[in-house]
């Protein structure tokens, strides 16, 4: 059974798991914006207990394929102190976006500051690295780079989240991207099933309601059902919009 739920304030997410009616969750373990470590939770103790599932989304600054050294550094210092509370409280993975590079470096340039990352890590929360909307100098704008990528780190203890709005927005070929990541990972491990605010190939990474934007229904549940992954919607709106959202989706799998 596809185990489906959302994005939840990191304030009170088992709360947030009964507002929406979520049998997993996806929650910051610290400020999003911030290179601050996450601080020891007072309700670590119940979310051990909990039989929701939980996941981590490391802040959004982290991008360990950077070369400024103050912004890599730092991402994998971040990265290390997210994954290290995630594993205090039991989390099943913690989503970390694939990064940027120089404008004038090589791709594979990424690929080995990754490697660099993950030696630096000591991990027993699997990391689940994301595809991105935008960025001619991004690692894994173009799904097809998972495949180089996991040539270097797929020993290391690395999954994929793929984000359906950002594949629309990057450009990618829905009917056929779930096949292309799985021939070059061997897996798909969360599947982030938002809706797109803009036009494909748009390189937007604006997230709309699920039916109420541009990503045509068949190719949205096509992606998830082929993928058959756990699903985490982080969609707009307040806790009554996101439930309408996992009822749609519900609704397409009964």
């Amino acid at each position: 059974m596809m185990l489906i739920g959302s994005h939840v304030s990191g304030k009170a997410p088992l709360a947030g798991s009964r507002e929406r009616g979520a049998e997993i969750i996806q929650f910051f373990l610290s400020n999003p914006q911030s290179w601050k470590k996450p601080v020891p939770r007072p309700d670590a103790d119940e979310l051990r207990a909990s039989d929701i599932g939980l996941y981590a989304h490391a802040p959004y600054l982290v991008n360990v394929g950077s070369p400024n050294n103050r912004v890599r550094i730092p991402s994998r210092k971040i990265l290390a102190d997210t994954i290290a509370a995630a594993a205090e409280i039991g989390m099943r993975g913690v989503v970390v976006h694939g990064g940027h590079l120089g404008e004038d470096e090589d791709r594979t340039v990424g690929y080995e500051r990754w490697r660099k990352a993950l030696d630096s890590v000591e991990s027993t929360v699997l990391i689940l690295i994301e595809n991105t909307a935008g960025g001619s100098h991004a690692v894994l704008r173009e799904v097809d780079y998972y495949g180089p990528l996991w040539e270097v780190v797929g020993d290391y203890n690395v999954g994929v989240c793929l984000d359906t709005c950002h594949a629309w927005a990057a450009g990618e070929n829905l009917e056929t991207i779930v096949e292309r990541v799985t021939a070059a990972t061997g897996r798909i491990d969360l599947m982030h099933c938002n809706d797109s605010r803009d036009p494909h190939d748009s390189r937007r990474d604006r997230h709309a309601n699920l039916g109420a934007g541009e990503i045509p229904e068949e190719l949205l549940i096509g992606v998830v059902r082929e993928a058959g992954a756990p699903v985490i919607v982080e969609t707009p709106g307040e806790a009554v919009d996101q439930a309408a959202d996992l009822a749609w989706l519900r609704s397409r799998f009964d």
